[in-house]
């Protein structure tokens, strides 16, 4: 009889630590869930313009060191009275690795018609400037490390996303995700609608 005792208490132990990783399986299948679930969100790029009712909102004020250029800063506030784009992306962001060419390159298309700001967020400085110089990024980056409270402040726990200022820095479209060429066509003419 004392031999079955310890026996049960060891198959005992077992179901428990059973019922423990069925626990945390549980727990990484909902979290592996929620992160696919947001990646599938973030990949279709889902912009949407700021409701009607009532002014769209003011977009956050910022001074952040430039990307490469320690003495210099990007503020939005050198931008007073023009509509600007704000991409806030890393180079580690997989997303942001499709997105950003086509920014760059839709910026130097408009030949300095249509101001872009970026802001790399919770990055490392030599990794950002490969990615810049290698996606032929030319417009201002600012370079907003961890904690990246530029980032944090606008709302943006995921990356890419893209906001589209008006002349008043009220923000007129948000997209969230990886932008398209109908995206930055319908932000710019969202933004100029309203240059006063």
């Amino acid at each position: 009889m004392p031999d079955k005792e310890p026996a049960a208490g060891r198959l005992g132990g077992i179901r428990e630590l059973s019922t423990g990783r069925k626990i945390s399986y549980l727990a990484a299948v909902v979290v592996l869930a929620v992160a696919v679930a947001v990646v599938v969100t973030l990949a279709g790029g889902q912009a949407k313009a700021t409701k009607k009712s009532g002014p769209p909102p003011l977009a956050k004020s910022f001074s952040l060191v430039q990307l490469g250029q320690p003495g210099s800063r990007v503020t939005l506030a050198s931008y007073a009275g023009q509509p600007v784009i704000i991409n806030f992306f890393a180079s580690w962001c997989a997303p942001c690795q499709r997105e950003t060419p086509l920014l760059a390159k839709f910026y130097l298309s408009m030949h300095g018609r249509v101001r872009v700001l970026g802001v790399d967020s919770n990055d490392e400085t030599a990794a950002a400037l490969r990615f810049v110089k290698k996606t032929g990024v030319r417009y201002p980056v600012g370079f907003d490390p961890y904690p990246a409270k530029t980032t944090t402040s606008y709302g943006v726990l995921a990356l890419p996303q893209t906001f589209f200022l008006n002349a008043r820095h009220q923000i007129v479209m948000h997209v969230l995700g990886p932008l398209t060429t109908k995206d930055l066509t319908r932000g710019v003419s969202v933004m100029d609608r309203d240059r006063g």
